[in-house]
């Protein structure tokens, strides 16, 4: 038994949104504020409420767009109770179960169906306004902006009165909570008329079917002296293995020991304060029979464990204290002690079964830790946790758990088919949820007989080769910016900031220079169409390709070669004839800044030329008269005065090269003869001197200058 889906309705970023869930791990990624947090805390909202006074909804946790709604009602007509839908926050959990599983605290209280063939069960929980709280609130607001307008009358007769000031003070009087089992179809729709109240059923408890807790990203871990936070969590995981009666031998022997140290510690005490109960027995009129004052040990085993148990680190036969440790050990130690706790809550006393789900949320378990670190936790979180939850008495029930990130390298050691992708749905106050093996069926087209087609699935494991093992990053970013190699990729820090230098960012209209952007920079030149369906697949908002146009003779043997005049010349890029589907140079040349922008077609499936489209291709232009082939030989002409006064003796350029291109000047001939581009880019940045700069080549300024704002 296990989560399969779950829904929320205008709860934050979340006014419409779905997430599926793996029976173990589900890894959700995103950029900042997509709403990672929201999910966990509608959770623990909904499914913890009830346990906790303090976990209510506040007028900031609806929907920006639902504020706006609910407000305009306070302006309107009256709605028609047959009109009236109850509005509000919604979570719905779909679970999904088989044969094997107990469905003895679901039973026949809560299903709704008894189909052969539908294994799911739903359960709802609403944060509502009903018809009759709907006419109190409008009661109430006339009543309160009545008594405001006569207070404060004005001149325009506009009322200052503050519908949001109103609904945030008095939503909760408003607002109830309803809990239900939803009638859930064997394709998962919900049938939201078809319901079981669980709120007074008697003899049900939702904690018995579903269990949510969650180590938060907030978490108290500090390494400053005064910090115990490791030992405390000693105590605390005693307490709880008290009460689940887990270890029972061992907690027997050391509360008999304690007896036997209160003994010793008596006897030892009545030396101690002989003098002080013999003043009190003075100054109290004490007779020989009278009761008498004694001093004793009481070792309670709880209250000694949590002020006296101190979790150390030995090194070279030494005990550190906790504290010496940087903060990213202690956060992952202190994460594994949380999880400990959590799991071991999870197994309840031998008088009550787990609960049937056990969901575990943990958010930015890569928090004050370093990348190794973060490979570490994610490879083996799921041989921490595989087992589930397992009691001495054979009792088992299983662990679902849930990972929030921001950490590429996390992903990077992830399973591809367990990454969920959060994003925002372009301008709107919503995200969505995407799982990223999805991917899969945009990529792989089958042939007439059904069978897949050998490039798509080559392609296909290119990208999830390249996401999860190289540079998961482009899940972070807000804007990506292909380049053909090392030259570019050592290069392009240095080329942006010259961009920015030479075209300021205007401050008043708040432009951001482009080092201060969410940028990712990724060596993958040629081959960046293969990652077109990803890019439209997880919305980023731009995409600058920066490619060689690849010069070649236009015969079969397509041998590269330099442009001339007049001649018939076609590209080898696949990218550029990918996207374009032209191999002509000509036709390259002749295209301006606007004809090189692309836009997804959802009809074709593919990218392709629109002017307002949010990916743009650059490639080398015509400098004066000269045309490059490629980045090399582009930057050589268009800085020749600058590679003329350049010595290199690193071997990145053959040097009889670099003394010919001092008296030929013939930038195609020096680019062939480079013989290792990140040296070469090296070299450049070490040559630059305050009287002789380089310049960044105008494909590059004008792709940087496109995607900078």
């Amino acid at each position: 038994m296990f989560i399969k889906k779950i829904k929320v309705q205008n709860f934050r970023l979340l006014k419409d949104f779905t997430i599926d869930l793996q029976p173990e791990l589900s890894l959700v990624v995103g950029k900042n504020n997509v709403g990672k947090t929201s999910l966990l805390v509608v959770l623990d909202k909904c499914l913890n409420c009830y346990n906790d006074p303090h976990k209510k909804f506040q007028y900031y946790d609806f929907n920006l767009d639902f504020q706006k709604s609910l407000e305009s009602l306070l302006d309107q007509s009256v709605v028609e109770e047959k009109d009236w839908t109850n509005l509000g926050i919604k979570l719905r959990i779909i679970v999904e179960f088989n044969e094997y599983d107990s469905l003895d605290n679901v039973g026949n209280r809560i299903l709704t169906n008894l189909e052969e063939n539908n294994n799911y069960f739903a359960l709802g929980f609403d944060y509502c306004l009903d018809y009759s709280n709907y006419l109190q609130m409008l009661s109430e607001y006339q009543d309160a902006k009545s008594k405001y307008d006569t207070k404060h009358p004005t001149s325009h007769f506009v009322s200052l009165f503050d519908k949001h000031e109103f609904l945030d003070t008095h939503q909760h009087k408003f607002f109830k909570i309803f809990r239900k089992s939803i009638h859930v179809n064997s394709n998962m729709t919900l049938d939201e008329e078809r319901f079981i109240k669980l709120d007074g059923l008697v003899g049900f408890k939702i904690d018995d079917v579903i269990r949510f807790d969650y180590i938060s990203a907030r978490r108290s871990v500090d390494n400053r002296d005064a910090d115990h936070t490791l030992s405390n969590h000693t105590s605390e995981l005693y307490k709880i293995q008290e009460e689940s009666e887990e270890n029972t031998a061992a907690r027997e022997n050391f509360i008999a020991s304690l007896k036997e140290t209160d003994s010793s510690l008596t006897e030892i005490y009545g030396s101690i304060f002989e003098d002080i109960i013999g003043k009190i027995s003075k100054l109290g009129g004490m007779h020989t029979k009278d009761s008498v004052i004694k001093v004793i040990s009481t070792l309670h085993h709880r209250e000694l464990l949590k002020g006296n148990t101190t979790v150390v680190y030995e090194h070279d036969q030494r005990n550190l204290p906790e504290h010496y440790n940087g903060l990213g050990y202690m956060n992952l130690i202190s994460m594994i002690f949380e999880i400990s706790l959590i799991v071991e809550k999870m197994k309840r006393a031998k008088s009550r079964r787990p609960a049937d789900i056990n969901l575990l949320f943990i958010e930015e378990p890569e928090a004050h830790t370093h990348p190794q670190m973060q490979y570490v936790f994610i490879k083996n979180i799921k041989a921490l946790l595989q087992d589930g939850i397992v009691r001495r008495d054979g009792t088992k029930a299983p662990l679902q758990y849930i990972v929030s990130t921001h950490s590429s390298h996390i992903v990077s050691d992830s399973d591809f088919d367990d990454i969920k992708y959060i994003t925002r749905i372009g301008d709107q106050n919503a995200v969505e949820s995407k799982n990223l093996n999805d991917l899969k069926k945009l990529y792989i087209k089958t042939d007439k007989d059904g069978k897949e087609l050998e490039d798509d699935k080559a392609a296909y494991r290119f990208l999830k080769q390249y996401l999860t093992l190289m540079n998961s990053e482009l899940l972070f970013a807000d804007k990506a910016i292909f380049i053909e190699g090392d030259t570019e990729r050592i290069l392009l820090p240095i080329m942006m900031q010259k961009v920015d230098e030479k075209n300021m960012p205007n401050i008043d209209k708040r432009e951001l220079g482009l080092l201060s952007q969410n940028i990712s920079v990724l060596p993958i030149g040629a081959h960046s169409h293969i990652f077109e369906k990803f890019f439209h697949f997880i919305g980023v908002k731009k995409l600058l390709i920066l490619t060689d146009i690849d010069i070649c003779e236009s015969d079969g043997y397509h041998k590269k070669c330099r442009y001339r005049e007049g001649g018939s010349f076609v590209t080898s890029n696949t990218a550029l004839k990918h996207y374009f589907e032209r191999r002509d140079i000509n036709y390259y040349i002749s295209l301006n800044a606007e004809d090189k922008r692309l836009k997804w077609n959802e009809e074709k499936n593919k990218m392709e030329s629109n002017t307002s489209g949010n990916v743009m291709v650059c490639y080398q232009t015509k400098e004066g008269d000269y045309q490059p082939r490629s980045f090399e030989d582009d930057f050589f002409h268009l800085n020749e005065e600058f590679m003329c006064n350049i010595e290199l003796d690193d071997a990145a350029i053959d040097p009889d090269a670099l003394r010919a291109f001092k008296e030929d000047k013939d930038p195609y001939k020096l680019a062939e003869s480079v013989v290792s581009k990140a040296s070469l880019a090296a070299s450049l940045i070490l040559s630059e001197r305050d009287d002789y700069k380089w310049a960044v080549p105008r494909y590059i300024e004008e792709g940087l200058l496109w995607i900078r704002y």
